[in-house]
């Protein structure tokens, strides 16, 4: 039963990882303003506060904690969305996409 099972999922692609045929440009360094830049949402706005409070570090903002990001004025729902991001980018899930250099 469970070799059928497994010859059931080897025809149905399951277990392999998607394939994506486009190419996405990721930033080779990134920073703070980087990093909120990437996450969007409204985020950017309190680049420059939270640049400054952690020093400039990613790792300090990788670690820092809401109480830290609640007393810079940064409000809840941004403040959410900042920790889950950098969750995301500890476990590798995500990056930051480098800014698309389009010429007119």
């Amino acid at each position: 039963m469970a070799l059928a099972w497994a010859s059931h999922l080897r025809r149905l692609g399951a277990g392999a990882p998607a394939r994506s045929f486009h190419a996405h440009p990721y930033q080779a360094k990134v920073g703070v303003v980087e990093f909120l830049n990437g996450v969007g949402k409204g985020v950017e706005t309190h680049a420059a506060k939270v640049e400054e409070a952690v020093g400039g570090d990613l790792q300090s903002l990788l670690h820092a904690r809401t109480l830290r990001l609640k007393k810079l004025g940064i409000p809840c729902k941004q403040r959410k969305l900042i920790l889950s991001f950098a969750h995301k980018y500890r476990l590798g899930l995500w990056k930051p996409q480098a800014e698309s250099k389009k010429t007119q």
